[in-house]
C-alpha cells in the first residue's frame, strides 16, 4: 500500500471552525443589546433530501445562537399562498434573511418564488439582482456552495493565481457562480476557467490539463483515476443518495469523482461526505449574519 500523499480538504473540520467563530460574534453583538440574525426556511412537501437539509439548517441557527422560523406547507400548496408568504416575509422586520427550499413541486414556478423573494434578504443568492452583482464583483449574497468552496480553498491556502480550473456542471446553483467566482480579480480566484458539461467534447484532456477539477454533475463516481493529472486539487460537489448494503440507514452519499482512483494523484480532495457538504450549510449561515448585520445592503 503506498503512502497517501494527498491532504482532504476537510470541510467538516473547517465548518466546526467557522461555527465557533460566529457563535462568539452572535455572543458579542447579544452582549451589546445587538439584534440577533434571524433566519426563516419555507419548506413545501416532504422530500427526504430536502427535510434533512432544513433540518440540518435550523439546527446550526441554534448552535451558532441565530434565531430560527421554520414554516411548512403541504406539497399542494398553491403558488399563490407561497407568494404571499415569501411577501410576508419580505416585509417582517424581524427576519433578517430566508430561503425557500428547493426543489419545489412542479405547480410552481421555481423562478417567480426566487425572483419574488427581496434580495437584500435572499441569503442563498439566487436572486437575479445577487447574480448579477456577483458576476460584476460587487457586494452581495453568494450563494452557498460556491461559496463555501472558495472558503475551504482560502483556508487550505490553495495556490489559485494563474491557475487552469476546470469546472464540470453549468448549473445555475453551482457551475456557473463557481466558474465566474474562479475567474474574478481576487483570491481564491484569478484562474483560466473552462466550464464543461453533458454536451462537452473531449472533456478527458480539458481535465487533464487542469490543476483545480471542481466537479458538480450529480453523476456519481463520474470522474476517474485517468482523467485527473499528479498534483491536482479536486473538489467534488456531488452527492447522490446510492443505495448500500453496509449501512445502517440503507443508503450512503457517493460523491462525483471515483475517490479510491482520483485520490492517490491528487495534492489536495474533498471526502464526500465531509467536503462541500458542510461548507454550504456553514455559509448560509455566514449569508445570514452578514444579513443580520446589514453588512452588504443596508
Amino acid at each position: 500500500m503506498e503512502e497517501q500523499h494527498y491532504q482532504l480538504l476537510d470541510g467538516k473540520a473547517v465548518s466546526a471552525q467557522m461555527k465557533k467563530e460566529m457563535a462568539e460574534e452572535v455572543a458579542q453583538i447579544k452582549a451589546a443589546g445587538g439584534k440577533i440574525p434571524h433566519l426563516a426556511a419555507i419548506l413545501v412537501g416532504h422530500d427526504g433530501g430536502s427535510e434533512t437539509y432544513v433540518a440540518s439548517k435550523v439546527k446550526t441557527c441554534l448552535e451558532i445562537g441565530f434565531k430560527s422560523t421554520l414554516i411548512s406547507f403541504e406539497e399542494d400548496v398553491t403558488e399563490d399562498e407561497l407568494l404571499r408568504k415569501v411577501d410576508e416575509l419580505n416585509n417582517d422586520p424581524d427576519v433578517d434573511g430566508f430561503i425557500v427550499q428547493l426543489p419545489l413541486p412542479k405547480h410552481i414556478s421555481e423562478q417567480k418564488v426566487i425572483e419574488a423573494i427581496d434580495y437584500r434578504k435572499d441569503v442563498d443568492g439566487f436572486h437575479p439582482i445577487n447574480v448579477g452583482r456577483m458576476s460584476i464583483g460587487l457586494p452581495c449574497f453568494v450563494s452557498a456552495t460556491p461559496a463555501g468552496i472558495l472558503e475551504l480553498l482560502k483556508r487550505y491556502h490553495i495556490e489559485t493565481q494563474g491557475k487552469h480550473c476546470v469546472v464540470l456542471g453549468r448549473s445555475n446553483i453551482v457551475g456557473k457562480p463557481m466558474a465566474t467566482l474562479m475567474m474574478q480579480k481576487a483570491y481564491p480566484g484569478d484562474c483560466t476557467v473552462t466550464v464543461c458539461h453533458s454536451r462537452s467534447k473531449n472533456l478527458k484532456e480539458m481535465c487533464l490539463a487542469a490543476d483545480i477539477i471542481i466537479v458538480a454533475l450529480g453523476v456519481p463516481e463520474f470522474l476517474k483515476g485517468d482523467m485527473v493529472k499528479e498534483g491536482a486539487v479536486i473538489v467534488d460537489v456531488g452527492t447522490t443518495r446510492m443505495p448500500s448494503s453496509v449501512t445502517k440507514s440503507g443508503f450512503k452519499l457517493t460523491g462525483d469523482v471515483l475517490f479510491n482512483e482520483v485520490a492517490p494523484k491528487c495534492s489536495y480532495i474533498t471526502p464526500v461526505p465531509g467536503g462541500v457538504g458542510p461548507m454550504t450549510i456553514i455559509s448560509l449561515m455566514r449569508n445570514t449574519l452578514l444579513a443580520g448585520k446589514k453588512a452588504i445592503y443596508k
